[in-house]
């Protein structure tokens, strides 16, 4: 089961934990938002139980990470077959660990970060350079600011740095303080292209709220590129459920959709201005379109039991092709929360024998919920 430490306990590694060697993973170490680590680890330990990993969770509350250690270090290319790291709700970073640091000078830390890096026996596409997302992590902020450039370009020199490569892993090197780094590697699919998973996105002066980040990041966050081009393109038909004042309206709109807006609240009047919007003031459990369209989105503060049915119910009647929502969860428990909506939407779909795709994310601009894409394949 998992092992849950208090805030004050420092994290350190087994000590019979065996040195790394290359190709070889020690773990999988996952970056979530700050006090959601019992979720991450719960969903972290399931995932790799079912993988058939040995081993167990390693936690510091508060710290904005967790990690499950391998009892026996694993070829990194099984692991990768073993264990899927994209699956991770409450991830927002997730690598496989593969060596770490200890003891760092303060007026050389480029040596033996370049000695160890070297011995993992990989090239790399990108340097992903992260910290814990705490008070603490952001004070080296300033430090990483000047420190990347220059492992960049020193593991550029030497052979390891191939940026023309996208096929390459990546390389992580996470600071949980000033003494230490933990070094990993992922793929592009497996987890976020944003250092720490946080996305760096503006809010656009036009929005009517800040929710409309909620949306940006789900869009950038759960569609393929592809998918994004194929399904976000002007004139296509869209619904926003509950959707005042339209901040995931917007979102749709500045794409050229053409947007319904159900919700008895006021939208912004910025929206009606473009042409795009119709809005109804109408009950969003019980209102339908007139014709399919292609998107329904849905931000309404409803219990996930309502909620996951009725977005399975949208999709699988064919009312739209692809739907994004949130789920809002209980203060506890909320992996057991997310898995029942999962059954919920599961059994709807295997009524009507359909094939569908359903992509969950925790996301920097969640905060109590999880954001989900829904779409029949």
């Amino acid at each position: 089961m998992p092992r849950f430490y208090t805030p004050t306990t420092p994290f350190r590694f087994d000590p019979m934990q065996p040195a790394p060697t290359p190709c070889l993973s020690l773990g999988i170490f996952v970056q979530c938002r700050p006090g959601f680590e019992p979720d991450a680890s719960l969903e972290l330990h399931a995932a790799a139980r079912a993988a058939r990993l040995d081993g167990g969770i390693v936690e510091v509350m508060n710290s904005g990470f967790t990690l499950f250690q391998l009892d026996t270090p694993v070829p990194r290319d099984e692991l990768r077959r073993r264990f899927d790291l994209s699956r991770l709700v409450f991830s927002r970073q997730g690598f496989q660990l593969a060596a770490h640091v200890e003891d760092l000078p303060d007026k050389d830390r480029l040596s033996p970060l370049i000695k160890a890096i070297a011995g993992l026996g990989e090239r790399f596409s990108a340097v992903l350079f992260e910290t814990p997302d705490t008070n603490e992590g952001k004070q080296q902020s300033g430090f990483l600011r000047r420190f990347a450039p220059v492992l960049e370009d020193a593991l550029s020199k030497a052979g390891l740095l191939r940026g023309d490569s996208p096929h390459l892993p990546r390389l992580h090197v996470f600071l949980p303080d000033s003494k230490r780094a933990l070094l990993g590697l992922s793929l592009g699919s497996e987890a976020s292209a944003w250092p720490m998973g946080i996305p760096r996105l503006r809010m656009p002066g036009e929005a009517p709220s800040r929710s409309t980040l909620k949306l940006a990041e789900a869009i950038l966050s759960l569609l393929t590129p592809e998918e994004q081009k194929a399904s976000l393109r002007p004139g296509l038909l869209a619904v926003d459920l509950g959707a005042s004042p339209g901040g995931w309206t917007w979102q749709l709109i500045s794409r050229g959709l053409r947007v319904t807006a159900i919700d008895n609240g006021p939208m912004a009047p910025s929206l009606a201005a473009t042409g795009l919007l119709e809005h109804l003031r109408v009950d969003g459990f019980s209102w339908k379109p007139r014709k399919p369209v292609e998107w329904m989105v849905c931000d309404m503060v409803e219990q996930p039991s309502r909620i996951a049915p009725l977005m399975a119910e949208w999709v699988a009647s064919g009312r739209c092709r692809r739907s994004i929502f949130n789920l809002k969860l209980p203060m506890k428990r909320r992996h057991d929360e997310i898995e029942r909506c999962r059954a919920l939407i599961d059994q709807r779909m295997r009524a009507g024998n359909i094939k569908y795709i359903l992509r969950i994310k925790h996301l920097y601009h969640d905060r109590e919920e999880v954001t989900c894409y829904l779409t029949r394949r």
